[in-house]
């Protein structure tokens, strides 16, 4: 298997478990919060600030996930500019 292969193999692991990673945030918090509600008899406030936490960090783990593992990516519009078929023709001039 060479360099490039293994490289786009881990890195399609790797975006495949952002799913993952922001189902178990999410719904671990939901779970945690309704356990407390149950517990001390607050209502549904703990379930929902839990479930804001939950949220919040659902998506700062994909974003450190894409930035620590995806970090030498070029922007999609810088690689379209780069290509030489798609270089726009010179304007007119009058």
């Amino acid at each position: 298997m060479g360099k490039a292969s293994r490289k786009m193999y881990l890195q399609m692991a790797y975006a495949s478990s952002i799913g993952i990673v922001m189902v178990l945030a999410i719904f671990g918090c939901l779970f945690l919060g309704a356990y407390l509600d149950g517990k001390f008899g607050t209502g549904h406030k703990l379930t929902i600030t839990f479930l804001l936490i939950g949220i919040f960090v659902g998506f700062r783990n994909i974003y450190w996930i894409v930035k620590k593992y995806f970090p030498d990516e070029k922007p999609v519009i810088t690689c379209l500019k780069s290509e030489s078929h798609r270089k726009r023709p010179h304007p007119k001039e009058d």
